[in-house]
């Protein structure tokens, strides 16, 4: 990778849209050739991530004693110590950093025996700029997903991501409890931006599996031709474009649990493989007929109602079984209601820390405002609604009259006629389409504001931005001619 990826830097070529702010962080590279520390060095701060250098990996022992990092970028083979023996002493200390392996495609084995000792992923050589970038970004979202910083710059847990007293939170805080302790299967329903994610992640904390990763696999964000060969891994010339041997999510997951984020997208096709590792805990990789065993708990979610999708014929009925093992339901915002003000204080604290301001109060007329509103969006909704607040607050006060513009009144709800004003017979793939290109129109192009409006990912907004014939341009897309 060494020189390449700054050579497409220094030529101003299309690059990867550089993270958004609460995505960079403090990185340590750590490879014993200069040339190739360097270069990754200067394309992850040009991502406007913090990065220090290590020739060795007893070198990086000794600064982790003196600072913090939220990624740590290791390559495998280097003299004395290797990048595997460092990611054990990692986790022997407990340092709560996502570690990264750099690895070339002899030693892929030895990588995913790297993930099985705590690291968060692996990267082949050779490899680009725009793959660092992403592979980074998401090793600092998932430490950010289990830690928390402090003032002092020391890390410390996070504060609970479930927040909530109500009656309903008490009893989906025991049912995880419960169930954490067991290694079944189980399905979370729940309707979008009510948390589901963040259930799964708390199941998984709580297990004895805790120590071992937790793979998360976007089953929207995967096409029907890359979700088998992400799930399971595929062989060296499997198929066109396989250019290595790649380890699947499962594999990856072995020892600890594996999320299967939306699993209602996965084709009919996928579905009775995906049976077959419930079943079984073996599959075969992509242009192998070798069985491989692996120990995985697997937590499922899904915003559909199973049931109708299995009447339906879009979910086979025996796998909707399998997976729901153990079912547990995430209540709607609004069914809980007495928890806004707990949530609005949590996440009005967490956008006042990354803005560097105090943490303005919340009055009674802000709070009611926030009572009566419905959350269709539901909890992102919510946490959406503070941030935008906050940011475009120029005193850093919060009022009901920055609310009211963001928030529909009941009365006026009401008010709005019954008829929707959909052309009758328009697919749902077409009213999606539509939605899609009037919030990007709406924000001028721009990805990162259209994905959070929308509450989705920015690379499942990309995926689709592309079906739909639209072109990248830095950070925002155009349609192309």
């Amino acid at each position: 990778m060494a020189g390449s990826a700054v050579r497409e830097r220094r030529s101003g070529e299309a690059r990867a849209e550089t993270p958004p702010a609460d995505l960079r962080g403090k990185v340590l590279v750590v490879d014993d050739h200069a040339q190739a520390r360097e270069s990754m060095a200067e394309v992850l701060r040009a991502a406007g991530h913090t990065v220090h250098c290590c020739s060795s990996a007893a070198e990086a022992l000794q600064r982790i004693e003196q600072d913090h990092y939220e990624c740590i970028l290791t390559d495998l083979k280097m003299p004395g110590m290797s990048g595997v023996e460092l990611v054990i002493q990692l986790s022997k200390r407990r340092y709560p950093a996502s570690a990264v392996m750099i690895t070339a495609h002899a030693s892929v084995s030895t990588a995913v025996e790297a993930m099985r000792h705590g690291a968060f992923d692996y990267i082949e050589k050779p490899f680009d700029a725009d793959q660092l970038e992403r592979l980074v970004a998401e090793a600092i979202r998932h430490r950010r997903m289990l830690f928390g910083v402090t003032g002092g710059g020391t890390f410390q847990p996070a504060a609970p991501r479930l927040v909530g007293s109500s009656p309903l939170m008490q009893q989906l805080r025991q049912q995880i409890e419960q169930i954490a302790a067991t290694s079944e299967t189980v399905l979370i329903c729940g309707e979008t931006g009510t948390g589901k994610e963040l259930v799964a992640r708390e199941i998984h904390a709580q297990s004895p599996r805790r120590h071992a990763p937790l793979v998360s696999v976007n089953c929207p964000a995967l096409s029907a031709q890359l979700m088998e060969s992400e799930l399971f891994g595929h062989e060296r010339g499997a198929f066109t474009g396989a250019e290595s041997t790649r380890i699947g999510r499962f594999e990856m997951a072995h020892g600890g649990s594996i999320l299967l984020d939306e699993v209602t997208e996965i084709e009919p096709p996928l579905q009775a493989k995906l049976l077959r590792v419930l079943q079984e805990r073996t599959f075969e990789r992509v242009g192998s007929s070798r069985s491989i065993h692996v120990d995985v708990r697997v937590l499922a979610t899904t915003n559909r109602n199973l049931e109708q999708e299995v009447t339906e014929g879009r979910f086979r009925q025996d796998l909707y079984y399998r997976l729901a093992v153990v079912p547990i339901h995430v209540p709607p915002l609004r069914e809980r209601r007495q928890d806004i003000p707990d949530l609005a204080e949590y996440f009005l604290a967490r956008a006042a820390e990354r803005l560097g301001r105090p943490t303005p109060p919340l009055d009674a007329n802000v709070i009611k405002l926030l009572m009566e509103h419905d959350w269709p969006g539901n909890v992102r909704e919510l946490e959406n609604v503070i941030t935008r607040i906050s940011v475009l607050s120029e005193d850093g006060s919060i009022t009901p009259e920055h609310l009211r513009r963001w928030l529909t009144p009941p009365s006026s709800r009401s008010k709005l006629p019954q008829e929707p004003d959909i052309p009758v017979g328009m697919s749902l793939e077409e009213m999606e389409r539509k939605l899609i290109e009037a919030t990007l129109e709406h924000y001028g192009g721009h990805r990162a504001r259209t994905a959070q409006a929308l509450g989705i990912g920015i690379r499942t907004l990309t995926a689709k931005l592309r079906q739909y014939g639209y072109a990248p341009r830095e950070k925002s897309f155009v349609r192309e001619k």
